[in-house]
């Protein structure tokens, strides 16, 4: 019988990306951090000697504890948090499994600043239509679960990135940007090392979209036109914003799981 305080690493890579996605604990020593600075995505940092102090962040929510081996860090804190209350279990095998498994790893170097909540902050121009509703997305799913997003008018991104210390995105002359033929999501994807096979997938999709290039991939302008409805449908950007992760929910999980389902009518059964 499997237990139910641990998760193998397929399985929560299962999990990774969806809205129904766990929160993500990563409890290593420092020594072993810094010996290969990456997280699962999603992941955030936490010290396993003050679980008292955060466990409150986690009430209500299922949580994954992940330390470097999946033993004793990982187990004691999952059960600390499971005294506190929090629904908590370890991923057996740790971190080293993970990589050894060959999954995604996000450079923590490439992360913005944290905010003194713990959180990335961005900021973009205001009236979002298709890469900066994605990036949001992918950001939010992949990469920091609480990110902060600020659409604010064109010709201030710039300011206000400096003054409020958030990455600026999808402007010109920023890293977080288009380079070439590739939009700011393709980008985002390459930097974080996001190189799943549904992430590239998606990202064609999103090019297409972004880049008036719709013949890159047949979903292209099906993305583009829910994208410019969803942008007059909705004034308020965060509001589009929280839309449009429903939207991208959707072609990810066709990404990932459907792209081989057909459907006709009327429905033939096999040997009608």
């Amino acid at each position: 019988m499997s237990s139910t305080t641990t998760i193998t690493h397929d399985k929560l890579a299962r999990l990774i990306g969806t809205p129904g996605s766990p929160v993500l604990i990563d409890v290593r020593i420092d020594e072993d951090f810094d010996l290969d600075p990456r997280l699962i995505p999603g992941a955030r940092r936490r010290s396993h000697g003050n679980v008292g102090t955060w466990a409150n962040e986690l009430e209500g929510k299922r949580s994954i504890i992940i330390c470097q081996q999946g033993k004793k860090l990982s187990e004691g804190t999952a059960a600390l948090l499971r005294y506190h209350g929090v629904a908590a279990e370890n991923l057996v095998g740790g971190h080293e499994a993970w990589s050894n498994a060959g999954l995604p790893l996000v450079p923590v170097a490439k992360l913005p600043v944290l905010d003194p909540k713990g959180r990335t902050a961005w900021v973009t121009r205001a009236r979002p239509k298709v890469d900066r509703i994605a990036c949001p997305w992918l950001i939010r799913r992949f990469v920091d679960p609480d990110a902060v997003f600020l659409f604010v008018t064109p010709a201030e991104v710039d300011a206000v990135a400096d003054r409020f210390n958030a990455a600026p995105f999808d402007i010109e002359n920023v890293f977080w940007s288009h380079r070439g033929a590739l939009c700011t999501f393709d980008v985002m994807l390459q930097e974080f090392g996001l190189n799943a096979e549904p992430l590239s997938r998606l990202a064609a999709i999103v090019r297409g979209a972004d880049t008036a290039c719709p013949d890159l991939a047949p979903e292209a302008p099906g993305l583009l036109a829910a994208s410019l409805g969803l942008s007059r449908m909705y004034s308020d950007d965060l509001e589009q914003l929280e839309a449009g992760m429903i939207l991208y929910d959707a072609f990810y999980r066709w990404c990932r799981d459907a792209t081989d389902e057909t459907h006709n009518w009327p429905n033939r059964r096999p040997g009608a």
